[in-house]
């Protein structure tokens, strides 16, 4: 089980229970089975509505990476939240970037913090 809270200036922390490596329950359902307000259009990663920043809460323990499609990427390069360095730095270190899509990122092991 992973711990992810949902955080944002307008409305109380919130923080659920995810099952970690389902590969089917994304950020963005997680935050809808939990009545958490996450603005999306498309639900399939093309209108970048749902973009979220991502951090570790465990400061001791790295964030994993996580599986990005291309089309993830080329939005989030398109919406400047990412650049094509960071994209490639990425893959060096095996680390996903903090900027991510909530309708795409699949939920990990690990507990993390989603702003939105």
């Amino acid at each position: 089980m992973a711990l992810v809270t949902f955080t944002s200036p307008e409305y109380r922390d919130k923080t659920v229970y995810a099952v970690a490596g389902s590969h089917t329950q994304t950020i963005l359902k997680l935050a809808l089975e939990n009545k958490i307000p996450i603005n999306f259009e498309c639900e399939d990663g093309e209108c970048g509505t749902c973009v979220v920043r991502v951090t570790s809460i465990d400061k001791k323990m790295e964030r994993m990476g996580g599986t990005m499609t291309e089309k993830e990427k080329s939005l989030l390069k398109q919406i400047g939240k990412v650049t094509t360095e960071q994209l490639e730095q990425m893959i060096v270190d095996d680390l996903p970037p903090e900027w991510r899509l909530a309708c795409q990122m699949i939920v990990r092991d690990e507990d993390i913090r989603v702003e939105y």
